[in-house]
């Protein structure tokens, strides 16, 4: 079973990472950064806004309570270990 047309699967030449197309390199095209540089401001509503200011401070509010609650052990720890 051998299979003639396969590439090498081994070997990802397609994927990129970062945008090769730095200023000053030999294939530098300027006309397709400013294809990329056109952004869509996405008008957003009053309520839209405050449901994302909500969502997050409740996704940074679990790490918060742990960060405060080892805080306060270290604390007690310190306070024990000094006073005895």
């Amino acid at each position: 079973m051998s299979r003639k047309n396969k590439k090498d699967e081994g070997l990802d030449t397609e994927t990129t990472f970062a945008d090769m197309n730095v200023e000053g390199f030999a294939w530098y095209d300027p006309s397709s950064k400013n294809k990329k540089d056109k952004k869509e401001k996405r008008k957003v509503s009053r309520k839209e806004y405050w449901q994302m200011v909500r969502g997050m401070f409740s996704a940074i509010l679990l790490p918060l309570g742990i960060f405060i609650a080892s805080m306060g052990v270290v604390a007690i720890l310190l306070y024990l270990w000094f006073t005895s």
